[in-house]
């Protein structure tokens, strides 16, 4: 069914649509308006068999999950920045635990300073957790990935995270194909657990293992990760001849062949990114050979995929939505290792930090001077320096130069704004 709804309300109906028994919510921006979705379809009767659990903290929300999935329920939750960040013990222990939890994680960037708006730090913080971390380009994605996440997660028994960009596609009102329940059934099962407490047959979960075993068990988590790398493909062929659209998978290519420059990113980013490119392909424009590719499976991350992809061009360059303080990209750390041999020239571009917009017009410069080879290494786009430079400075000469984000709003001439 075509429908006109915010991003937020898709992914509130498509998880509605997958049957879950418990839901844990405690709100952040910018992903409030999923939960809040779900809340009312629960009270309405809409979503039966289903218990809503308002809790006291995002902690205790991936805590509720947890003891839910191991009570053998299907559980679901939702965060974003310090939320995912609070609950990060608790992350590791759904994981640990081969909890199968879907999370719809609404990218938002991580204080201090506080910041509201979209990058991809909270998730990318956790990329080494045990989650199967799924990134959506857009709205009709990510409602499709949740409904393939809670059949990934039952069948490997790992949780999955589902990163959809916040307030770019968490509050765009946009159309998108809503399945059916009856479509959503024929592809999802009923939910079948591989851990569970009984009291009839009692087990430990959770026990402490030491270095006699703690190695091994670790590695069995990597292993089933590595599963997810067929499985994935395999479930997005099987979405595809139920539901007849082609979504989810590990990458997704555009205009790659014969492409010398390949852009990779991921996230909403890639909507911008192939207009982009569009533009710079035609005859008038220059006809750069450039193309697209998107990553959707970060954890586990498709190394030979993204080899596969990169096989005939001459470079890459990966724009991304996270820093890693001290060394640079996050995603290009990957990417080079997927790269490795290849001979090809590699860069980061460090982009939209804390909403930073991504223009067009700044792309257009920044791929033109990259099929020159003209960019450094690593780089950051429209950084401001004369700003940098001033702050740098001014720490040179006064020792208590006073916290840096209020010296760069004096700076700037901006007032700090208030938060929600």
């Amino acid at each position: 069914m075509l429908k006109q709804c915010e991003g937020s309300h898709a992914v509130a109906e498509a998880v509605a649509l997958c049957r879950p028994e418990v839901i844990c919510a405690y709100p952040i921006s910018p992903q409030t308006h999923i939960v809040e979705g779900l809340g009312e379809m629960v009270k309405s009767g809409e979503l039966t068999d289903c218990e809503f659990i308002n809790v006291e903290s995002e902690f205790a929300a991936m805590s509720v999950a947890i003891g839910a999935s191991a009570g053998g329920a299907r559980a679901y939750t939702a965060t974003a920045s310090q939320g995912l960040l609070f609950m990060a013990e608790a992350v590791y222990n759904a994981s640990g635990l081969g909890l199968p939890i879907v999370m719809t994680v609404a990218n938002r960037a991580i204080g201090a300073p506080i910041n509201i708006w979209n990058d991809h730090s909270d998730s990318l913080s956790q990329r080494d957790c045990g989650w199967i971390q799924l990134f959506a380009e857009t709205n009709q994605e990510a409602l499709d990935l949740h409904i393939q996440a809670f059949k990934l997660a039952e069948e490997l028994s790992l949780p999955v995270m589902v990163c959809m960009d916040g307030f770019i596609l968490t509050h765009a009102y946009e159309r998108v194909d809503i399945p059916s329940q009856n479509q959503v059934d024929a592809f999802l099962p009923a939910y079948e657990p591989r851990q569970v407490l009984d009291p009839n047959e009692p087990v430990s979960i959770g026990a402490m293992v030491g270095p006699e075993a703690f190695m091994e068990v670790r590695y069995l988590a990597h292993a089933k990760q590595m599963q997810a790398l067929e499985r994935i493909p395999a479930h997005a062929a099987e979405f595809q001849r139920v539901f007849g659209r082609d979504s989810g998978g590990l990458i997704h290519t555009y205009c790659a062949d014969g492409a010398e420059t390949i852009v990779i990113a991921m996230g909403s980013v890639l909507g911008t990114i192939k207009d982009t490119v569009d533009e710079m392909r035609k005859p008038e424009n220059g006809g750069h050979k450039i193309g697209v590719l998107g990553i959707t499976c970060f954890r586990p991350f498709p190394i030979e995929a993204v080899a596969a992809a990169l096989k005939q061009c001459k470079r890459f360059v990966v724009l991304e939505k996270s820093l890693a303080v001290g060394i640079g990209g996050i995603v290009a750390t990957n990417v080079r290792m997927a790269a490795t041999g290849m001979g090809l020239r590699g860069y980061t571009v460090v982009a939209g930090l804390g909403g930073r917009a991504i223009t067009m017009k700044s792309l257009t410069a920044l791929f033109d001077k990259a099929g020159r080879d003209e960019l450094e290494l690593l780089s950051f786009l429209d950084l401001d320096w004369k700003a940098v430079n001033k702050q740098l400075e001014r720490e040179k000469q006064v020792r208590r130069s006073g916290p840096v984000a209020e010296a760069m709003l004096r700076d700037l001439g901006a007032v700090a704004a208030r938060n929600y």
